[in-house]
């Protein structure tokens, strides 16, 4: 098949929700639904069958549970899983496991690794992330970038013991040499966000996306649309700050009435 060749794809393809078509043409990587004409014509190459669709999950850990780091059999599980419901393509937002090896296996999903969490010392859950302190994040995020598939993920907020609520975990200048040195290596950055107070300086850092979100206001939803932003919103996830909330409620209340309020306006955020 020559490099101007012209592809005819037969078979049923799903353009929209009423408009199913039976046929359509590759042209110059692009796909048309006119018959081409004149020289275009003069290479087609016709391929019939059946190309199945699969889900993205945006937002996933695979090769990590309650309490850290797992093994292969239970890795390929939660691979397993998601396969079956129709996730075809994972992000994966952090984990402490290896799951390369998965990357060999064609009956699992893809996988794209944003490496480890980088969180900062006590400020994430246990065994889950390298906890460290800021003077330590360029080179922990080069680190992982290398480690990764294009992503470094990064712990933006998250309960501070001393002030009892969330705060934000890295200081501007820190998270600001942290983002360029990951864009120098190719990759893009990532940050759980709960918080308010953490989105402002990692959007102004450069930062690529934000997990969760759930501190959105009217002052950084603009600078979110402005700078391109992309937010994965975890519904499944922010459905559970009710329960975390009462769990903290003894020893953190602050945060926990804090977490209930992210948690009321999760629809208007």
């Amino acid at each position: 098949m020559s490099d101007h060749a012209v592809l005819h794809v037969k078979g049923r393809v799903l353009v929209g929700p009423d408009d199913v078509r039976d046929e359509l043409w590759v042209v110059g990587g692009r796909v048309t639904y006119d018959r081409p004409v004149g020289t275009a014509a003069d290479d087609v190459r016709t391929v019939e069958g059946w190309t199945l669709p699969g889900l993205v999950d945006a937002h996933c850990h695979v090769g990590l549970d309650a309490h850290g780091p797992v093994d292969a059999d239970t890795a390929e599980k939660q691979a397993l899983t998601d396969r079956e419901i129709g996730a075809l393509l994972l992000r994966d937002a952090g984990s402490p496991s290896d799951t390369h090896w998965i990357d060999d296996r064609e009956d699992l999903p893809k996988i794209i690794r944003a490496g480890r969490h980088i969180a900062r010392t006590r400020r994430y859950i246990r065994n889950y992330a390298h906890e460290i302190e800021p003077d330590e994040l360029v080179a922990y995020v080069a680190q992982e970038a290398r480690r990764g598939d294009g992503w470094v993920k990064l712990v933006g907020d998250w309960i501070d013991r001393e002030a009892g609520d969330l705060t934000a975990c890295w200081p501007r200048d820190a998270v600001r040499a942290a983002i360029a040195e990951a864009h120098r290596l190719g990759a893009r950055v990532t940050a759980h966000c709960f918080a308010e107070d953490s989105l402002r300086d990692l959007v102004e850092a450069g930062i690529d996306c934000i997990e969760h979100a759930t501190g959105l206001t009217e002052d950084t939803i603009p600078l979110f649309a402005e700078r391109g932003v992309a937010i994965v919103p975890t519904l499944v996830n922010i459905a559970t700050f009710p329960d975390l909330a009462a769990g903290g409620e003894k020893k953190f209340p602050r945060w926990s009435d804090h977490m209930r309020r992210l948690h009321a306006r999760r629809y208007d955020t």
